[in-house]
C-alpha cells in the first residue's frame, strides 16, 4: 500500500509544482509529471532523514514533498534547457 501511497503522493506534488514553479520549465504529460513528483518525495523524505527531520523509515508529508518538486522540476528545466 505504501507504493501506492507514494504514486498518489508523488501525482498531486507533481501538478501541483507545474503550478507554483515559474517558467517555461514544465515537463509534459501524465507519466513525466508523476515521476518528476515521486522523485520529489523521495529527495523530500532522503533530506528530510539526513538532518533529522524524520526517523528511519518515515516518509516526507504532502508539503515537504511538493517542495521536492519543486527542486527536481528546477533542475530538471535548466538540465533540459541546456540541450
Amino acid at each position: 500500500m505504501s507504493i501506492i501511497w507514494t504514486v498518489i503522493i508523488g501525482f498531486f506534488a507533481g501538478v501541483f509544482a507545474k503550478l507554483v514553479t515559474p517558467g517555461d520549465n514544465h515537463p509534459g504529460g501524465f507519466i513525466l509529471t508523476t515521476i518528476l513528483g515521486i522523485l520529489g518525495a523521495v529527495l523530500a523524505t532522503w533530506v528530510g532523514q539526513e538532518i533529522g527531520w524524520y526517523q528511519e523509515g518515515e516518509a516526507a508529508g504532502f508539503l515537504a514533498s511538493i517542495v521536492g518538486a519543486v527542486v527536481v522540476l528546477t533542475i530538471w528545466g535548466s538540465v533540459r534547457g541546456r540541450g
